[in-house]
């Protein structure tokens, strides 16, 4: 089913009727086309899903490249994004042709899907800020990082869940909730994941976040745990280039608090509340996109 789905994108790019553009497609690293599983899983495999898939999938790619450029990120999926490749007004560009593209097909599917859609890039764009306002400084509060995860990840997970439910006639709230934990649980495993993971497997050196001035999951609940002293020492080395001997204090500690299994816990339970809402739908096999969210190279 994937295939059509990319059969459909590539049809949406072909009536762009530009050999740039195209070509810059092609360059894109594809991904495990997570959400298009989620709605093709929920809502079959008719036309109307196969396009709501494709343009979420469009959307998606679009935000990655605004996300690369904010990042000032020269690597995605171990391959040099097209902002390293081709700039920063290039990966700009094509991201609003995705966006716009998208938004053009959503039009002839069905309004409801599309208002719920729209509403998601509206909270994706708004998270984006929200994580470049929360870099500016060390975060310890929770519920800012959570609505920001939130509004930059999980809303469109979310709303992919919800679009699939009202495409397929079923009641959208369980599938609400089952994408907007899903999505919560995927971004808390990235985050850990760029604490354990190696630099070769993340294409990008480890602890990049913290470096980068994101105040994540981990170093939030590891500043919780710490000593007045060690907080202040944790708080300085944050948007700054550690050297080896500072990363090892910092791995040695969230090791100590076991900071990884309380944050890893979390996103668990997530999943765990998102399979029962299944189960109890009618729907165990939405379970294994479940576990994909949150089993990716942990």
């Amino acid at each position: 089913m994937i295939s059509a789905v990319e059969r459909k994108i590539e049809q949406f790019i072909r009536d762009l009727d530009d050999q740039m553009v195209e070509s810059l497609y092609r360059r894109l690293p594809h991904g495990k086309r997570l959400r298009a599983k989620l709605i093709l899983r929920i809502a079959g495999s008719g036309l109307r899903a196969v396009k709501t898939a494709a343009v979420v999938e469009m959307i998606h790619a679009a935000s990655l490249l605004h996300d690369d450029v904010i990042d000032d990120a020269y690597v995605r999926r171990k391959k040099p994004s097209i902002n390293a490749l081709y700039g920063n007004k290039t990966a700009i560009m094509l991201g609003d042709i995705l966006y716009s593209k998208g938004f053009f097909e959503l039009n002839d599917i069905d309004k409801r899907v599309s208002k719920t859609i729209s509403n998601a890039v509206t909270q994706l764009s708004l998270g984006e800020l929200k994580d470049v306002s929360l870099s500016k400084r060390f975060n310890t509060d929770k519920s800012q990082y959570l609505q920001m995860i939130y509004q930059k990840t999980a809303s469109l997970i979310e709303a992919s869940a919800e679009a699939a439910a009202l495409l397929a006639g079923k009641a959208p709230e369980p599938y609400r909730i089952y994408g907007r934990n899903l999505g919560l649980a995927f971004q808390m495993i990235d985050d850990l994941l760029d604490i354990t993971s190696d630099s070769d497997t993340l294409g990008k050196p480890a602890l990049h976040d913290f470096v980068e001035g994101k105040t994540t999951l981990p170093y939030i609940y590891l500043h919780e745990k710490l000593e007045a002293d060690e907080r202040a020492v944790l708080s300085g080395l944050h948007a700054k280039k550690l050297s080896s001997k500072e990363q090892e204090w910092i791995m040695q500690r969230m090791e100590k608090y076991q900071i990884v299994m309380q944050c890893y816990s979390e996103a668990k339970l997530l999943i765990d509340e998102a399979i029962e809402l299944m189960n109890e739908a009618g729907e165990a096999a939405l379970s294994d996109i479940a576990q994909e969210m949150i089993e990716r190279d942990f």
